[in-house]
């Protein structure tokens, strides 16, 4: 493997870990041995290689002042960076047979930091339109764009059988799931309807894709998200959990609830979902995760910590969890990593939650 100096001068270690700490709480009886990841910072979205001995995730620590995109080795706890250092990143994952990795970044656009969100309005997410998709090759250490096209383009994933990227654009003028081949090649739009598609994940046989969506039902809801997406913004919203297959056909509605549910993955069984949710908290400010049936039943929350769990994804043995949360924090800011062993358990009754709804 050849690596550039950039991405070596990246290297450091993944120290400072609190020995012997406690980081369970209540009910969480899915969870065996836990093991934090990262000390300090915003750490986010973590995700396994295929071999399953590494993650890489985007991360804010130290003097930085935008994420950036790391790799770690679950053996050795070496940390390095993949990206620039400039710009801003998300959403990282591996390509194929871990040759690399692709990720989303501002750098090609502007090397310092975009302005962080006006918030005078109310709360919002940015959708930054200098997010391009690039891909770190690990053999010649090249940096490359894959599809650029005016526009956010962001959260991309590969499919398990190495086929398919999925990803979220706005090059068709609306936020939509589009899928390609690993070379940026056969573009194909599977969301069209108006509203926010994003966040997609690939069922484990590489046949489905599991997504968060949000479109508007009124004609107010419709003329407040055209007027924040002009702005390159949106806000959060009651997104909703939704499967489809990979010609965009067979869309099913998983969640129907009035709560925040985002970042579904499939769990290893191919029918189950797991996602983060604010759905016990009144106020909407505490996310947990849940597992529920590809068929909208059978909800059961898997975490019951009071601040934020998210960001899931299992191994591909279903034996371990990584995940993000801000459980045990030295600083309330702060976000970490964290691997469970995966226990399972009898699946819980159904909660009431309705039946699915074809779109």
């Amino acid at each position: 493997m050849i690596l550039l100096p950039l991405i070596v001068a990246g290297l450091q270690s993944a120290s400072g870990l609190p020995d012997g700490e406690d980081l369970h709480f209540p009910g969480e009886k899915h969870f065996g041995s836990i093991r934090r990841l990262t000390a300090g910072g915003e750490n986010a979205e973590g995700y396994f290689s295929w071999s399953g001995d590494q993650l890489v995730y985007q991360a804010t620590f130290g003097e930085m002042e935008c994420d950036q995109v790391f790799s770690l080795d679950l053996l050795t706890g070496a940390r390095r960076r993949i990206s620039t250092g400039t710009g801003r990143c998300t959403c990282a994952f591996w390509m194929p047979e871990d040759r690399g990795i692709i990720f989303a970044s501002t750098h090609g656009d502007n090397p310092n930091c975009p302005p962080a969100p006006d918030y005078s309005g109310g709360y919002v997410w940015k959708i930054y339109p200098g997010y391009d998709l690039w891909v770190r090759d690990f053999e010649t250490g090249s940096l490359t764009s894959l599809a650029p096209a005016p526009g956010y383009d962001a959260e991309a994933v590969v499919s398990p059988d190495g086929q398919w990227i999925a990803f979220t654009s706005m090059r068709s003028g609306d936020l939509e799931v589009w899928i390609m081949k690993p070379d940026g090649t056969g573009l194909k739009q599977l969301t069209n309807g108006l509203g926010y598609d994003g966040g997609p994940f690939f069922s484990p046989d590489s046949s489905r894709i599991v997504y968060r969506s949000w479109h508007p039902k009124s004609e107010t809801e419709t003329a407040r998200y055209k007027t924040l997406l002009d702005q390159n913004s949106i806000e959060p919203m009651a997104l909703q959990i939704r499967t489809m297959d990979l010609k965009g056909n067979q869309k099913v509605q998983v969640t129907n609830n009035e709560a925040a549910n985002f970042a579904p993955y499939f769990h290893p069984d191919g029918r189950r979902i797991i996602f983060s949710s604010n759905l016990a908290d009144p106020k909407g400010r505490n996310f947990d995760l849940y597992l529920i049936g590809d068929d909208g039943k059978g909800l059961e929350r898997v975490t019951t910590c009071p601040s934020f769990d998210g960001f899931p994804m299992f191994s591909r043995d279903a034996k371990r969890l990584v995940f993000a949360s801000n459980r045990a924090n030295a600083k309330p800011r702060d976000t970490n990593l964290f691997l469970a062993e995966w226990i399972e358990v009898p699946s819980a009754e159904s909660t009431g939650l309705k039946s699915p709804v074809a779109d």
